[in-house]
């Protein structure tokens, strides 16, 4: 058995652990009380734990083959709520087009300059979009960019022609998502402050999305189960369908 936290004995106990499916609002509700509990513990310096809103996680464990190429699952959507955070974005494009990314939110915008700084190793954004007319040179980064999951995609609608909305949208918190290995899809779903109505309404956007892309060659029961968690907290197993 792991070693809980002391936090986690005091959720645990308080709220209670059970494994069994409840409804949405119900979970949410049990997040917010997870994340309420505190380990009234401080650091060794005396220095007490701050406080912060948590994010609130949904993952789904869906009835794909990740093996197979025709039931992965890779995109990007927006939450009618927001996250709740903002994204750094970056735009490899034209320098004609340069300021206007700019202006929509990008960090930092350009060609072969930019691709220079990213291939030796800056890594201070967390999206990139590309023009595919610069593909070409974008490519090589693909050792850089690809183990960290930034690499510009036309699945994810990265690789856009209409650079400035591209960067407007993930500058806004528009998410790019990919199933793992196990065939789950992991998605923040706002922060625990959020109203329960709002968690509600996106956690229902993203299980309708992923009901809408349905592989055509999954078979069998497809939404197998659905868990919610905060960043410090257990999950909770709810029912979404």
């Amino acid at each position: 058995m792991p070693q809980r936290s002391v936090r986690y004995r005091k959720q645990v106990e308080i709220v209670g652990g059970s494994s069994e499916p409840v409804s949405v609002d119900e979970g949410i509700e049990r997040i917010k009380k997870f994340a309420a509990v505190g380990a009234d513990r401080s650091y060794k310096n005396g220095r007490k734990r701050k406080a912060f809103d948590q994010t609130v996680e949904l993952v789904l464990h869906l009835g794909i083959d990740p093996k197979q190429a025709d039931q992965m699952l890779r995109g990007a959507i927006s939450l009618p709520k927001g996250t709740g955070r903002t994204q750094r974005v970056i735009a490899f494009c034209d320098e004609s087009m340069a300021e206007a990314a700019k202006a929509a939110g990008a960090v930092d915008a350009g060609s072969d300059e930019l691709v220079d700084r990213v291939s030796k190793g800056w890594m201070d954004f967390d999206v990139a979009v590309s023009h595919p007319q610069l593909m070409g040179k974008v490519g090589k980064l693909g050792r850089v960019l690809g183990p960290q999951g930034k690499m510009p995609s036309p699945k994810a609608g990265t690789v856009t022609a209409d650079v400035e909305a591209a960067v407007r949208d993930y500058s806004a918190g528009k998410l790019e998502y990919r199933n793992d290995s196990g065939g789950n899809i992991h998605l923040p779903v706002g922060k625990v402050g959020f109203d329960t109505a709002d968690l509600k309404e996106n956690i229902e956007a993203v299980v309708s999305h992923m009901v809408r892309i349905k592989p055509s060659a999954s078979k069998g029961h497809y939404l197998k189960r659905a868990c919610l968690s905060g960043t410090c907290t257990p999950s909770v197993t709810v029912s979404v369908g």
